[in-house]
């Protein structure tokens, strides 16, 4: 196969990057990768490690004159958010990502593009494989899971990893040093779904709720774009308000941290309803586009008509479902009082969906204040029990705390000043980052994140700066090389 990205900067990272988009990894299916890393780090003579959650530990000695310099461990992860267009063709488990150049971005043809993270396993296996850079002792880090838990570095084992400094490269603004993350989890609504005896109904549509832009749940969640399960459940109620009906199959979003897309659900009402149905739904498509028209322009709700079921929910289990989508809370809950700007905390309706005999509302909550995220977990157990479903939570993970003192942070902000003769800023994000559970299985060692420009990440149009990578790659060599 043809090398796509041969003629751009940097030249061994783009290999490597191109080289990860035709290995399939979404998360929890990352067995191919990591075998490929554990071969790249033996084929370099590293001391490499590959643990049972497939993580892959490679590491690389000082060069010449940095044997006794502070032991910098690289981190970034492999997996991937797997998101394609509506009407795209396309298996992540075999099928490359169909990158392409355009102008200083590389960018998909639909899909997602995976340079969150793939752009940090490429730079770290280029520090690794290069024969002329002058640095300190490296460990890098490769995690699995990172999108859908953490489950890598939960799964890492205390002790297997060991340095004085870690530089997470999984940041998606260049020129913003992170100092600071929210923590999150995941929190899942299960609704036991009765079914009625009969349906008295003699129609039946499906509507979707299409078109939105999505986006990274952490990252633009303050962005005021449309949730898909979030306009589904306004939907009911609006419906609800002109005419009976009852649901029979409910669906929306793809990944619990990314902003819901697209949603869907089928309905039966009396035909003698249909006309009035027909007439509604565009009403309502017209709402939703007013509200969102900068955000969100693209929304559209199409419905057609299909075959009449057997079997619908009850009015007790459609009313719950309403109730459960109206009342969960989506978007920014928090702002930081003490850094402008900045989320505190949020929760996102990520993916609704039908699982043996139940209807699952899978969210993600996140904030830099533990209590915060308790309570958002505590009106969900509330609402929970109300409309009589079950609520739990799994994948939960600690927030990275502000360190004030940081000779790292300190460094860097004069090799970038030097370099670019501007200010390093140095920031907090409401995404989750991996530096919370490193501090535990660790230490709490100097950690700094950082990385290139990144667009849409976890949307179809995610794109990634040419220029900005370079950059952020030159720096980081040098700031290896300051480190004695």
């Amino acid at each position: 196969m043809d090398r796509i990205l041969k003629d751009i900067k940097p030249k061994v990272v783009f290999e490597y990057f191109e080289a990860l988009t035709r290995i399939p990894r979404e998360s929890g299916n990352e067995n191919e990768v990591a075998a490929y890393l554990e071969e790249f780090g033996k084929s370099l003579g590293l001391e490499t490690k590959r643990d049972t959650v497939n993580n892959v530990i490679i590491s690389k000695p000082g060069t010449p004159g940095y044997e006794t310099a502070p032991h910098v461990i690289l981190q970034g992860h492999t997996d991937m958010v797997c998101v394609k267009k509506d009407d795209l063709t396309f298996d992540f488990n075999k099928d490359p990502i169909p990158i392409y150049v355009d102008g200083d971005f590389i960018r998909t043809k639909g899909t997602t593009l995976g340079a969150d993270n793939g752009i940090a396993v490429a730079m770290a296996m280029s520090i690794l494989a290069s024969n002329d850079l002058s640095h300190p002792p490296i460990t890098a880090l490769f995690t699995t899971a990172e999108e859908t838990g953490m489950d890598g570095v939960m799964g890492l084992e205390k002790g297997s990893v060991a340095g004085d400094i870690l530089i997470n490269l999984d940041s998606e603004e260049e020129g913003v040093l992170l100092a600071s993350c929210a923590g999150g989890v995941n929190n899942i609504t299960e609704l036991p779904i009765e079914f009625s005896k009969e349906n008295p109904y003699d129609a039946a549509f499906k509507v979707v709720i299409q078109g939105l832009a999505g986006g990274h749940s952490g990252i633009e969640i303050h962005k005021n774009r449309a949730n898909a399960i979030k306009l589904l459940g306004r939907t009911l109620s609006i419906m609800r308000g002109h005419f009976p009906f009852a649901l029979f199959e409910v669906a929306g979003g793809e990944k619990m941290n990314a902003i819901a897309k697209r949603s869907e659900f089928k309905f039966a009402l009396p035909g003698s309803e249909v006309m009035l149905m027909e007439s509604l739904l565009p009403s309502i498509e017209s709402t939703f586009k007013t509200e969102f028209e900068v955000s969100d322009p693209g929304i559209q709700i199409i419905f057609e008509e299909i075959e009449v079921p057997e079997k619908i929910f009850t009015q007790k289990t459609t009313l719950a479902v309403e109730t459960l989508l109206r009342l969960t809370p989506f978007g920014v809950q928090t702002m930081s009082a003490g850094m402008p700007g900045l989320v505190e905390s949020s929760n996102n309706l990520g993916v609704l969906e039908q699982v043996d005999g139940t209807i699952r509302l899978t969210n993600a909550i996140r904030s830099s204040v533990k209590s915060l995220k308790q309570a958002l977990n505590e009106e969900m157990t509330l609402l929970s029990e109300w409309i009589g479903a079950k609520n739990y939570q799994v994948a939960d993970y600690p927030e990275w705390p502000f360190k004030v003192e940081s000779p790292t942070r300190d460094l860097m902000k004069k090799v970038y000043q030097d370099l670019f003769d501007k200010e390093l800023k140095v920031d907090a994000i409401h995404a989750g980052l991996e530096c919370g559970f490193l501090k535990e299985k660790i230490g709490d060692i100097d950690m700094v994140s950082l990385g290139p420009d990144l667009f849409d990440v976890h949307t179809p149009n995610e794109h990634i700066s040419i220029s900005s990578t370079e950059r952020v790659y030159n720096f980081v060599c040098d700031v290896l090389k300051h480190i004695k």
